[in-house]
């Protein structure tokens, strides 16, 4: 009786294939989730820069000037979580969403420069 010759088994091009889609997962996770530039880069929208067209920009110079000799107040309007990771030294965390209610905690006579 002839000897019946096995087939080759898919299971290891299975695992293969497997491991590679894996691989592919795992980078697209990371991409969407560590390097989506929608996340780094937020762009202001034409009707928020309306509203705010009237308030005064400040240059980095004068800001860096400003921070040297303690001329200024820095208030960080990011979220607490974002002032938690870093922060200019000195500066209030004052998320933007609670500016109404805490506004009482700056002076009008001091100079206020937020980021």
């Amino acid at each position: 009786m002839p000897q019946r010759r096995s087939s080759p088994s898919i299971l290891p091009l299975a695992l293969v294939a497997l491991g590679v889609l894996l691989i592919l997962g795992a980078g697209g996770w990371y991409y969407y989730q560590v390097l989506s530039p929608s996340q780094v880069l937020q762009s202001t929208s034409p009707i928020e820069e309306e509203n705010y067209s009237a308030v005064a920009r400040v240059s980095l110079a004068d800001a860096k000037a400003a921070y040297d000799t303690g001329s200024a107040v820095f208030v960080d309007v990011r979220s607490a979580e974002s002032y938690a990771q870093s922060h200019i030294t000195g500066a209030l965390s004052i998320p933007l969403g609670e500016v109404p209610d805490r506004i009482s905690e700056l002076s009008p006579s001091d100079w206020i420069i937020t980021y």
